[in-house]
């Protein structure tokens, strides 16, 4: 079983910036294997954001995403973070972190993963 514990999100004006926190108590697999975030607005379904994996800390974007979000790891801390500038209105949502064994490749759908944490609420407006 893997626990996740997620922190931080919060009410932040279009433009604004906010961190993000997945902590993987006592996980050190988080170094070898992958964590990523989702997202879920009211009435939509979860979509991926960002994955990181493997050793080497490869990362993964989506589109939307893509020069604004960045994921990052502290590997003595076992927490994956999503650093998150420029926010937009449209990226209000629920955060999800999550983990799968493995790093081979990326995997962006929710299916691929079997651990998820609480979820944490971003809110962008004025």
């Amino acid at each position: 079983q893997v626990q996740l514990v997620q922190s931080g999100g919060g009410l932040v004006q279009p433009g604004g910036s906010l961190r993000l926190s997945c902590e993987a108590p006592g996980r050190a697999s988080i170094v070898t294997d992958t964590v990523a975030w989702f997202r879920q607005a009211p009435g939509s379904q979860r979509e991926f954001v960002s994955a990181i994996r493997g050793r080497a800390g490869s990362t993964d974007y989506a589109d939307s995403v893509k020069g604004r979000f960045t994921v990052s790891r502290d590997n003595a801390k076992s927490t994956v973070y999503l650093q998150m500038n420029s926010l937009k209105p449209e990226d209000t949502a629920v955060y999800y972190c999550s983990f799968r064994w493995g790093s081979g490749r990326f995997y962006s759908t929710t299916e691929d993963y079997a651990y998820w944490g609480q979820g944490t609420q971003v809110t962008v407006s004025s």
